[in-house]
């Protein structure tokens, strides 16, 4: 991640996503997802579709009616390049320039800020003025004047580092993220200062030691049920919290003395009451299974005891490093659970939800080199299909799912851009090299 940091402060141009698909044959889809739903944004794997078999992130897998096709065609998207670098010029002034500001003025500006950056690519209109704009945006999260402020201007700094990640930005805001977490009175500010240090932490230039304190700090909200950050038995917070750890996650390569404590949380949070809480507590205990397993280095050959029960036909070759969690059975039974619950507290949604998520994750935990959607079935040249889910875009290729980590940090970058993730993943080379 680092290295995604120093190409983007490196290098001010970026290789369209179009033409890096010339070059390596991965494109775009027609992912969809909704601008204004949690649900949607959070996660693309909370449903099933009627491409299910398929593994296609389709409007029902994303919890969504509107397409990205449809969203980024929306409103002011067909302005012209000359249109909108002056809306978002003008905007900028107004953020920076906060002595002639009001409040109403400010939500205004900062959210047409934000929905430039979603919908266009704008680093180049951005770059040289990220500073004034994180001193203001800072400024305006810090005064909390009010909750609408405050939100956008979190989301705001989000795209900025997005658009522009930072080697120093981290420093600047993680404490007044974490006060607003834990001090604010607002349950949905909490949620969105949660997200947003998630973010920051990601694109910032946060240290590896302070990524693992990041996600430490996370697990104590979840360990709490809220209560840590004064937001006792809050599903919002709590789901927020696991979220943004599996995201972080992604960033580290070994897990292996946080997973036993890790996991043993997220079980805890397999019996709530909320299915977004199970289903993200589920997919981090999938992520850590995945990666107590990495390739065979050169020269080392796969052991019997390494290969038995944890390998199947078609998967890559990969070894076990360690054991993830030392009661898996009980694990697995409680997976086993979910993957069928038949409650009638339920809603036909969350029922639906619960199964498909959890038929991913007991398989993930039984077989931990297998991915999401992981399909034994042969395909015509009898070669096993493996993990289905894919992702097209604009009907040009697909980006195929194939781990966890593919996922959780998918379903992280989806948070903060919403409908503009295609154009991102098209145009800014950092996203493109995040999801690889």
């Amino acid at each position: 991640m680092h290295d995604l940091r120093r190409q983007a402060l490196e290098s001010h141009k970026t290789v369209s996503r179009k033409a890096q698909s010339k070059q390596s044959s991965i494109a775009s889809s027609k992912a969809n997802s909704a601008v204004n739903s949690r649900a949607a944004s959070r996660n693309v794997s909370r449903a099933g579709s009627d491409d299910e078999d398929e593994g296609n992130l389709s409007d029902d897998a994303s919890l969504s009616v509107n397409s990205l096709d449809e969203i980024l065609n929306a409103d002011d998207l067909d302005q012209s390049p000359e249109v909108w670098k002056s809306e978002l010029s003008d905007r900028i002034e107004e953020i920076t320039d906060r002595k002639r500001s009001s409040v109403q003025g400010r939500e205004k500006a900062l959210a047409t800020y934000v929905h430039i950056l979603r919908s266009r690519y704008a680093h180049e209109e951005i770059r040289g003025r990220e500073t004034g704009l994180v001193v203001s945006i800072l400024k305006s999260i810090k005064a909390e004047i009010s909750e609408t402020e405050t939100s956008l201007a979190m989301k705001a700094l989000s795209m900025t580092l997005i658009t522009s990640p930072s080697e120093v930005i981290y420093d600047s805001a993680s404490p007044l993220l974490k006060r607003i977490v834990s001090d604010s009175t607002s349950i949905p500010t909490k949620v969105t200062a949660i997200h947003t240090l998630g973010a920051c932490t990601f694109y910032g230039g946060a240290s590896d030691d302070e990524i693992l304190e990041n996600m430490n700090w996370f697990l104590e909200i979840v360990s709490s049920d809220g209560h840590y950050i004064e937001a006792p038995d809050e599903a919002g917070p709590v789901t927020a919290a696991l979220e943004e750890w599996g995201f972080l996650a992604t960033l580290l390569d070994d897990l292996s003395e946080e997973s036993e404590e890790a996991i043993e949380t997220f079980a805890d949070q397999l019996n709530s009451s909320d299915a977004e809480v199970q289903i993200a507590a589920g997919e981090n205990i999938a992520l850590l299974y995945e990666k107590s397993y990495t390739p065979l280095e050169e020269n080392e050959s796969l052991s019997d005891s390494d290969s038995s029960g944890s390998q199947k036909q078609g998967s890559s070759k990969l070894v076990k490093r360690y054991t993830a969690y030392r009661r898996t059975d009980q694990l697995v039974h409680t997976l086993s659970s979910l993957s069928s619950i038949s409650s009638r507290g339920l809603s036909k949604k969350d029922k639906k939800s619960l199964h498909v998520n959890f038929a991913d994750i007991l398989n993930s935990v039984q077989f931990p080199t297998c991915g999401p959607r992981y399909q034994n079935a042969m395909d015509p040249n009898g070669k096993t299909y493996g993990s289905r889910m894919v992702v097209r875009i604009r009907g040009e290729g697909v980006m195929r799912i194939d781990k966890w980590w593919k996922l959780l940090r998918l379903n992280g970058l989806r948070r903060v851009l919403q409908g503009g993730f295609v154009t991102h993943y098209e145009n800014n080379g950092v996203i493109f090299e995040s999801l690889p």
